[in-house]
């Protein structure tokens, strides 16, 4: 610094700044930390207040739900109604019109006649809950049709099974094979008491079994498994191509060249794919319910073990691997390890599906 025209320096040891660097530290991580509790405090207190506001929202939503009842028991039937009307239009749109009225020999149940004495009972005795009785009348006619309607659908494909060869009852074997089941118990009931009405538990039942046959009929062999000139060699009884005696052929053999398309006969997962003795390389698909398709001889593959196929994807290429003469796919339909001719199925599908498939069915 500068003293009467002279000019005087000061000293500062070195521990001296250290101090005071220290101390402007300790002032800046104190200023830092205060700002850094206040915005934490300030967040914690915003969260606060939110979920408590969440709280409130859900209680008062509550609550107001709880004096609806209590104060319009007509408006409460009246929201019922419009969520009835709504599951009605919407199983409408997606299952199509169901069945005005049960018609005789069935053996779904008809409850038009009681829910409607109900309805006027409890109109008489209870005027207030009459909207709801009229309300559990329709839920019962809804169930009742919903029920007729799969069993309709139930019977078309058990009917479409049939024209293929097989008993639908195979298909609904399914439904009693507990072998391989397992989970956590959900239960089900239509009742504060845990009982299930046997109208309701009628509608699963129907359900289920609708479910299983159209399944089941899904992987059916249905399409052509490749585009080629024509069979080579038919199913059961053959002169064996490498010795000439008498042997079992479990298929059908269809000649083509090496790298053309081979199709899924129908759908489902693909149980095996890889190299088998006799077969070369094959892929294998299960379709459930006992029934499997075998493609051998093939020169490459397009599936994989585990995977999900569609009826006419393609699944693997021509070949001419394994104990082959020349290039041609061997294909195999089987149920429950039992060979059937695969022939019946492939003729009769173009009769009994109504939908144009995109695979080249009829083809040979």
């Amino acid at each position: 610094m500068r003293s009467q025209g002279q000019v005087r320096f000061i000293k500062v040891s070195s521990r001296v700044q250290m101090i005071g660097a220290g101390a402007v530290a300790a002032l800046a991580l104190t200023w830092l930390g205060s700002v850094t509790t206040m915005a934490v405090s300030q967040y914690l207190a915003s969260r606060d207040r939110l979920a408590l506001l969440d709280r409130e929202a859900k209680v008062t939503s509550a609550e107001s739900r709880v004096s609806e009842y209590r104060d319009d028991l007509k408006g409460v039937a009246t929201d019922l109604e419009k969520r009835q009307d709504f599951l009605e239009k919407m199983a409408q749109a997606h299952l199509g019109d169901l069945p005005a009225d049960a018609k005789a020999g069935e053996t779904v149940s008809d409850s038009s006649g009681e829910a409607a004495k109900t309805v006027g009972k409890v109109s008489a005795l209870l005027p207030e809950a009459a909207g709801l009785a009229r309300i559990e009348a329709r839920q019962l006619a809804f169930a009742e049709s919903l029920t007729r309607a799969a069993d309709r659908r139930a019977a078309a494909a058990a009917e479409k099974i049939r024209k293929l060869g097989l008993n639908p009852g195979m298909m609904l074997a399914s439904l009693d094979d507990r072998s391989a089941m397992g989970g956590p118990l959900i239960s089900l009931s239509t009742g504060r008491n845990g009982s299930l009405d046997q109208r309701f538990q009628r509608l699963g039942v129907s359900l289920a079994r609708m479910d299983a046959l159209e399944r089941g009929l899904a992987g059916i062999p249905q399409v052509m498994p490749a585009s080629l000139e024509y069979i080579s060699s038919g199913f059961g009884y053959r002169a064996d191509p490498f010795t000439g005696g008498a042997a079992y052929h479990a298929g059908l053999d269809f000649r083509g060249p090496i790298g053309a398309p081979i199709y899924a006969a129908a759908a489902g997962t693909v149980s095996f794919a890889g190299v088998r003795s006799g077969y070369g390389h094959c892929i294998e698909i299960d379709h459930g319910n006992g029934l499997m398709t075998r493609y051998a001889h093939m020169s490459g593959y397009r599936a994989q073990t585990g995977q999900k196929v569609a009826a006419g994807q393609v699944v693997g290429l021509i070949g001419n691997s394994g104990r082959s003469t020349g290039p041609h796919l061997h294909f195999e339909v089987r149920i429950n390890d039992r060979p059937l001719n695969p022939r019946p199925f492939l003729e009769a599908a173009a009769h009994v599906f109504q939908e144009p498939s995109h695979s080249p069915a009829g083809q040979r």
